[in-house]
C-alpha cells in the first residue's frame, strides 16, 4: 500500500466546531454502543429476576475493563497519528497507526485469557454471591471472544480519529449497536437463552464492529502496513510511553465502578440493581462527555505538532465550554425524567428512590468529570501522559475511597454517590489548572 498524502485539518477553521463535529460523530457511535447495553438491561429486566440484574452490575465491570484497556492503547495510536501528521510526516504515522493496532491486540489478548482463569475470584471480590454470581460467570465466558474483536475495532477508530475521519469511528460502533439490537431480542427471548444471549449478540457485534474498522482504515484510507513484530519492537517505545499511563488513566474508571458496586453490595440486591441502571444510564446520557477526550485530543495533537499554542488553549476552552452546556442540558433532561427511567427497568422502590437520588443531585457533577476528560486529552497530546494517570488515579482512590467511605458508613448508598461526586468535581477543576499550566511550560520551550 502506498503512503497517503493527508492534510492535517484541524490546523484551520473553527476549532469549537472542529470539537462539536468530532464530539457529535464520535459520541453518535459511543451512545449508540452505549445505548445497547441499556437495551440489554431493559431486555434482561423483563425477566423480572433481580439476580441477573445485578449480575449484569457485576460483569459489566469486567467488559468495561477491557474497553477501558482498548481506550487507553488506542490513545496512543491517535495521539501519535495526530501528532506525525501535524509535523507533515504522513509515513510515519502509518506505521503508528500499524503497530499500536498489534500493541492493542496483544493487551486485549493477554487481558481475555486472565479474566477467563480467574472470573469466579474476580466476581467475589466484587461481592457477588449466589445465583447473582453465577450468572455473572456465564454472561462473562460467553462474552470474552468478543473483546479482541472490540479491542482491535477500536485501534482502527482511534487511528481514524487521528487522521480527522470523524465519519467512519461513528460506523464502526452503529454497525456493532444496530447487530446487537437485533440479536438481542432474539437470543434473550426467542432462542430462550436470558443472559448468556444478551452476552452472545454482544460477542457477534464486537466481530461486526472489527470487520467495518478494518476496511475503514486499510481499503479506505490505506492507513494500515503489515503488523510485524519488527515494527512493533521500532515503535513500542513511543507507544508505550503514551499507552501505559493512558491505560493506567482508563482503568481508574472501572476500577471506581469495581469498588462503588462493592461498596453498596452490603445493602442488598436492590442497591446493586440500582447502580447497574446509573451505571448502564451515564454513558447513554453523558456519551458526550466521554467522547470529548477522543475528539479534543487530535485537535491539541495536530497544534501542538504545528507549535500553534494559541490554538491548542482555545482548545482547551472550548472543550470545557462544551461539557458545561452539554452536561446541563441532559442532567435537566434526567430530572425532569428521573421516575420514568426508573419505572422503565421495573426498579423496586428503593432502587427507584437511588435512580431519582442520582438524576436529582449527582447527574450535574458530570460537567467537571468533563473537565477531567479535556485534561487528560491534553496531558496525552502534549508529551505528559504520566499526569493523566495522577489525576484519573487520584479522583480513584484519594477523590473516591475515603468519601465513598464516609458517605456509606452515615448515608448508605446515597452516600457513595455523593461522595463520588465530590472527588470528579475537586480533581475536574485540578486537572484543567494543571493542563493550563503544561500549556505554559510548553510554549517557550518550543517556539
Amino acid at each position: 500500500m502506498s503512503n497517503p498524502s493527508v492534510p492535517a485539518k484541524f490546523l484551520q477553521g473553527s476549532i469549537m466546531r472542529h470539537i462539536v463535529v468530532m464530539t457529535l460523530t464520535g459520541a453518535v457511535g459511543l451512545m449508540t454502543l452505549f445505548l445497547v447495553d441499556l437495551t440489554d438491561l431493559y431486555f434482561l429486566s423483563r425477566l423480572n429476576n433481580t439476580d441477573i440484574t445485578a449480575a449484569i452490575g457485576f460483569a459489566g465491570t469486567i467488559a468495561f475493563a477491557n474497553l477501558s484497556l482498548s481506550i487507553g492503547t488506542g490513545i496512543a495510536s491517535a495521539a501519535l497519528v495526530a501528532r506525525n501528521l501535524g509535523m507533515g510526516n504522513a509515513a510515519r504515522a502509518k506505521e503508528f497507526a500499524t503497530s499500536t493496532w498489534l500493541f492493542t491486540v496483544l493487551v486485549s489478548a493477554v487481558y481475555t485469557v486472565g479474566v477467563a482463569i480467574f472470573l469466579p475470584q474476580i466476581l467475589i471480590l466484587f461481592g457477588a454471591t449466589g445465583a447473582a454470581l453465577e450468572q455473572a460467570k456465564l454472561f462473562v465466558w460467553t462474552l470474552t471472544p468478543g473483546f479482541i474483536f472490540l479491542s482491535a475495532a477500536l485501534s482502527c477508530s482511534f487511528s481514524l480519529r487521528g487522521l480527522g475521519d470523524a465519519r467512519r469511528p461513528m460506523y464502526i460502533t452503529l454497525a456493532a449497536a444496530i447487530t446487537t439490537l437485533i440479536l438481542d431480542p432474539i437470543f434473550i427471548f426467542w432462542f430462550g437463552w436470558g443472559i448468556q444471549g444478551a452476552a452472545a449478540a454482544n460477542a457477534i457485534s464486537d466481530f461486526i464492529a472489527f470487520l467495518i474498522g478494518m476496511y475503514g482504515l486499510v481499503y479506505v484510507h490505506r492507513f494500515m502496513n503489515m503488523p510485524t513484530w519488527a515494527g512493533l519492537k521500532r515503535d513500542i517505545s513511543a507507544i508505550w510511553q503514551i499507552a501505559f499511563p493512558s491505560v493506567l488513566t482508563q482503568l481508574a474508571t472501572p476500577f471506581t465502578i469495581a469498588y462503588t458496586t462493592a461498596v453498596v453490595a452490603p445493602f442488598g440486591n436492590d442497591a446493586v440493581t440500582a447502580s447497574t441502571i446509573i451505571g448502564r444510564l451515564v454513558p447513554v446520557a453523558f456519551g458526550m462527555i466521554f467522547s470529548l477526550s477522543g475528539a479534543v485530543g487530535p485537535v491539541i495533537g495536530q497544534n501542538f505538532g504545528a507549535k500553534n499554542f494559541a490554538r491548542v488553549r482555545q482548545s482547551l476552552r472550548d472543550g470545557m465550554t462544551f461539557s458545561l452546556v452539554y452536561t446541563l442540558i441532559v442532567s435537566l433532561i434526567l430530572f425532569l425524567l428521573r421516575h420514568n427511567i426508573a419505572n422503565l427497568f421495573n426498579a423496586s422502590p428503593r432502587a427507584t428512590e437511588l435512580v431519582v437520588f442520582f438524576a436529582t443531585f449527582i447527574a450535574t457533577s458530570w460537567a467537571f468529570a468533563g473537565a477531567q476528560f479535556v485534561g487528560a486529552a491534553a496531558f496525552n497530546n502534549l508529551g505528559r501522559p504520566a499526569l493523566s494517570t495522577w489525576f484519573n488515579w487520584g479522583k480513584a482512590t484519594l477523590g473516591t475511597v475515603p468519601f465513598a467511605l464516609i458517605g456509606a458508613a452515615y448515608w448508605g448508598p446515597e452516600g457513595v454517590m455523593l461522595g463520588t461526586a465530590i472527588g470528579s468535581v475537586l480533581f475536574g477543576i485540578a486537572s484543567v489548572w494543571t493542563a493550563f499550566r503544561v500549556v505554559g511550560q510548553l510554549e517557550p520551550k518550543m517556539i
